[in-house]
């Protein structure tokens, strides 16, 4: 995506190829650009706006729950500043973790492309998730790489001729995770954040835990409706109201009780 000008670049995937979903600009590949509601300067994701009937909810938190939402909040509050080394030091083991056995040429390099990056520099579309939406997508290739690797390298299902960038993809998702479950308030202003607060106090993973399953679920959904790059917010919503409904299941104790989390796999 072009911040400036508020549109994204997909990739036309070429048969035969490991990484032919991989985002990125080469002779052998065909671009479009295309405008939509992708995050950048200046945008945000439609899927992720709050409803007006939230704003007039609020819950009580337990002590537990609102330490619990303290530590996530300042997570949520870092950005992504490439001069940290800690936090170039996250950026080199996303690389390992996807491509082991392939050598990064540098933090600002064409290689990032393969992954689903808007240019040869990450930093750049970290604005609208901040450095957990690096540390989200760690934890995926760290925690679920069966998963990660099939999402990465677009391989199960009859995919779109034209995919939607990986990397991008898991900023958006960071994103409308945060705006879905109102993180960044005092204390929740829906039922849907005041039940993932119980399961944050249960586990303080919960967060990372839920991004794996809703990028395997928006996968899913993005197969199951044939879906192409233009219909990515679509398919963010449809992802958004099914994580929703699940939240809402009255058994449900723990983050992995919920249904979409067998979806994951190690």
């Amino acid at each position: 995506m072009d911040a400036s000008a508020g549109s994204f670049v997909a990739v036309r995937r070429l048969s035969g190829s490991d990484r032919a979903a991989a985002f990125h600009h080469s002779s052998s590949a065909e671009v479009v650009t295309g405008s939509t509601a992708w995050i950048g300067k200046g945008l945000s994701c439609v899927c992720a706006q709050r409803r007006d009937s939230d704003a007039r909810l609020s819950f009580d938190l337990t002590p537990v729950q609102e330490e619990c939402l303290q530590r996530l909040q300042n997570r949520i509050e870092v950005q992504y500043d490439s001069s940290n080394r800690e936090h170039q030091e996250a950026l080199q083991a996303l690389w390992c973790a996807s491509f082991p056995g392939t050598e990064l040429q540098g933090l600002i390099s064409e290689q990032w492309k393969e992954m689903g990056w808007q240019g040869k520099d990450p930093s750049t579309d970290f604005r609208g998730g901040g450095f957990i939406s690096l540390e989200n997508l760690l934890y995926f290739a760290r925690n679920y790489p069966k998963s990660f690797q099939e999402l990465l390298r677009k391989q199960n299902g009859d995919r779109a001729i034209w995919e939607y960038p990986f990397a991008v993809a898991g900023v958006n998702i960071t994103f409308m995770l945060i705006q879905m479950l109102d993180l960044q308030a005092v204390k929740p202003r829906s039922l849907f954040g005041a039940v993932f607060l119980k399961l944050l106090s249960e586990n303080d993973q919960a967060f990372d835990i839920l991004y794996c399953i809703t990028f395997k679920l928006m996968d899913q959904q993005w197969l199951d409706m044939h879906a192409t790059y233009m219909d990515f917010n679509t398919v963010m919503k449809s992802t958004r109201r099914q994580l929703e409904r699940e939240l809402l299941i009255e058994d449900i104790q723990r983050i992995e009780d919920m249904p979409s989390y067998r979806l994951l796999a190690r």
